[in-house]
C-alpha cells in the first residue's frame, strides 16, 4: 500500500465583520480596512484583568490605554503628540483579537504575537505612525504601561503594593484627582467616548 503523501498547509482568511461593514482580515490585515470607531468600539467592551477588577464596571483596555497615555503626559510632559497617539493605540490590537494575561500569551508564543504586530504595524500606518516604532519610543510605553498596570492592580484587582512593585515597578504617582477619574471603572459608552475624544485631540495635532 502506498504511502499518502502529506496535504499541502493552505493559507487560510480569518475575516472579522465590524459594526461600521469593514471586513479585517486578521492574519493580512490592511490599514484600508481600519476604523477608529470600530477600535474604540471593541476597546470600550474588553474587560482588563479577565474581568477581575472591583466596580459597578468592567475596567476596559480603552480606560487603561487613556490611563497609560496620562500616565506618559506626567512621566514626560514635553512628549509630543505622535508618541501619545502610540501610547493610545498601544493595545489596539486587542479590540478584535481581545486582552490575554501574560501568561496564556506566553503559551500561545509567536503565532499570537506574530497576529498581534502585523495588526498593530496596519494600524499604526492607517493613523500616519510608522509600522514599528523607535526603540526607545516603544520603552517609553512600556514604562507608562506598567506604571498604569501598578495603579490598577493596586487599586482595582486586589494586589499588595508589595507585589505590584515586584510585577510593575514603582508607583507612577499622578495627582490624586486624575487616578481618582482614570481608576474608575466607566460604562462602555463612556469609555468609548472619551477613547475617541482623546484620539481626535492626539491625530489632529
Amino acid at each position: 500500500m502506498t504511502a499518502r503523501k502529506p496535504s499541502a498547509v493552505t493559507f487560510t482568511r480569518v475575516w472579522q465583520r465590524m459594526l461600521s461593514g469593514r471586513r479585517l482580515d486578521l492574519l493580512d490585515p490592511s490599514p484600508l480596512d481600519i476604523e477608529i470607531a470600530d477600535i474604540a468600539h471593541g476597546l470600550a467592551r474588553v474587560a482588563r484583568w479577565n474581568g477581575q477588577t472591583s466596580g459597578a464596571h468592567i475596567f476596559s483596555v480603552a480606560q487603561h490605554t487613556l490611563l497609560v497615555e496620562a500616565v506618559m503626559r506626567e512621566q514626560t510632559p514635553r512628549v509630543d503628540a505622535s508618541l501619545r497617539l502610540a501610547a493610545l493605540l498601544h493595545d489596539a490590537p486587542e479590540y478584535v483579537i481581545g486582552d490575554m494575561i501574560s501568561p496564556f500569551k506566553a503559551v500561545l508564543g509567536g503565532d499570537y504575537k506574530g497576529v498581534e504586530k502585523r495588526l498593530l504595524a496596519a494600524i499604526h500606518i492607517r493613523f500616519g505612525l510608522p509600522p514599528d516604532l523607535a526603540d526607545e519610543i516603544t520603552q517609553a510605553i512600556k514604562a507608562a504601561d506598567r506604571g498604569a498596570a501598578y495603579l490598577e492592580a493596586t487599586e482595582l484587582a486586589g494586589f499588595s503594593h508589595a507585589e505590584a512593585k515586584r510585577l510593575f515597578g514603582r508607583d507612577p504617582g499622578l495627582p490624586a484627582a486624575m487616578q481618582q477619574d482614570y481608576l474608575t471603572p466607566w460604562t462602555a459608552a463612556r469609555a468609548e467616548k472619551r477613547f475617541l475624544a482623546r484620539f481626535a485631540a492626539l491625530h489632529a495635532s
